[in-house]
């Protein structure tokens, strides 16, 4: 090592150069898959949905507003008419969907003397049974029953349903480490005015319509009611045997329009079509980050090779009289590529170093998920990897220079 460390010493530029350019790539590539990894994680995260791909929403809006009990009506017979479709698994009436990135909010506590929420929920209201329409898994509890579904008009009542369904990651939040949570009581925002509501049912999960990336994506709660005379129009989720999902949203918007003389307006989305929309912008970031580090490992391979050939060019003497001395192929082959290892090793040390630094400040301003191990290692490994592969070339064409030419030609 002693040469090799000589050398070096004697041309530190290019070796500094090349261990900065391995330290900055490598630490921003360990951060860069880092935060891929996590935002795919983020984007296949399940629903809660039993078939995702095979449900949809379809909205009606009514081009002239009427009461509640026109709003009612209208509403039960479109839910009969869409159930009765072949192929139709299940049907519901809902005010949001998850993954649609609309919807409405509001406020928890657990205690009326709370000054601050305890956490904020997605509210899924429902005349019918999104238990049954989503195929939501009850892990606790029971699900509702006509007796608990109330009929609101929304211009003149101001009542809560007195029981909810509540997902597994809100209960988790409210009441941390509670086996059970039937009949706990739970309140619709804080203070003495909040209005109180008994859980009695908890479901596995049901992402909320904008599933953020932290937990609280599953802080959902299903309030049965249909909400009257406020909004002309309803919305209903539709489950369909598997490979049915678009034939049944044709019938669906066809058999709607024919059956009502009032004008309306019908629109239908996959919940493919949600999740492939919310998730858009995480996986351009994905295909970006990945396209950077393709990037960055191919201009560190090119300065590696570039470096190296420099060296070999500026020592044929060298080699050449090491050569004649009775040194093989094989011996000036590992000359280069232990003097390349002792570079990347200064430049992977360094990397783990920066790679930590960057993902401190990326935790800190954007609260990311702390960097795992594995992601150093491994990184460090690649470029281990990139720098024995990138200087192959240069140091063969090292070893086979002939010692009578390299001394000739210097």
């Amino acid at each position: 090592m002693h040469p090799i460390l000589s050398a070096l010493l004697r041309n530190k530029t290019g070796a500094i150069l090349v261990a900065v350019q391995v330290a900055i790539s490598l630490a921003i590539l360990a951060n860069a898959l880092h935060i891929v990894n996590v935002r795919q994680g983020v984007a296949a995260r399940p629903s809660g949905l039993v078939d995702e791909v095979s449900t949809f929403n379809i909205s009606t809006r009514w081009l002239r507003k009427e009461n509640a009990a026109f709003d009612l009506a209208v509403q039960k017979r479109e839910t009969a008419l869409l159930r009765a479709i072949p192929g139709v698994l299940g049907v519901a009436s809902t005010n949001q969907m998850p993954l649609s990135n609309s919807g409405s909010s509001t406020s928890v506590a657990i205690d009326r003397k709370q000054v601050n929420e305890s956490a904020s929920t997605a509210m899924y209201e429902t005349g019918d049974s999104l238990v049954a329409a989503w195929g939501l898994r009850l892990v606790q509890g029971r699900d509702f029953t006509a007796a608990d579904v109330l009929e609101l008009d929304m211009v003149t009542s101001t009542e809560q349903p007195k029981t909810v369904i509540i997902t597994q990651a809100l209960a988790d939040k409210l009441w941390p480490g509670q086996a059970s949570v039937i009949g706990k009581t739970m309140l619709f925002g804080t203070g003495d005015t909040a209005d109180a509501t008994q859980i009695i049912g908890v479901v596995e999960r049901l992402q909320s319509p904008w599933a953020p990336v932290d937990e609280s994506a599953e802080y959902s709660t299903i309030l049965p009611m249909r909400s009257l005379g406020t909004t002309p129009g309803s919305s209903y989720t539709v489950r369909t045997e598997p490979g049915q999902r678009d034939r049944i949203m044709k019938e669906a918007e066809e058999i709607l329009r024919k059956a009502t003389a009032t004008p309306v307006i019908i629109k239908s989305k996959s919940t493919s079509e949600d999740r492939k929309q919310r998730y858009r912008a995480d996986v351009a970031l994905s295909w970006m980050l990945i396209t950077v580090s393709v990037l960055l490992l191919i201009i560190t391979a090119s300065g590696i090779v570039g470096m190296a050939s420099l060296w070999v060019t500026q020592r044929r003497k060298q080699i050449g009289v090491r050569r004649a001395l009775g040194a093989r192929r094989a011996d000036i082959l590992r000359y280069f590529i232990s003097e390349n290892v002792m570079i990347t090793s200064l430049g992977v040390a360094s990397g783990v170093l920066l790679a930590v630094g960057l993902n401190q400040l990326l935790v800190s301003k954007l609260e990311m998920a702390r960097l795992p191990l594995p992601y150093l290692i491994g990184g460090g490994a690649v470029f281990y990897l990139l720098g024995v592969v990138a200087v192959y070339g240069p140091a063969w064409k090292a070893a086979t220079i002939s010692p009578a030419l390299a001394t000739r030609s210097a």
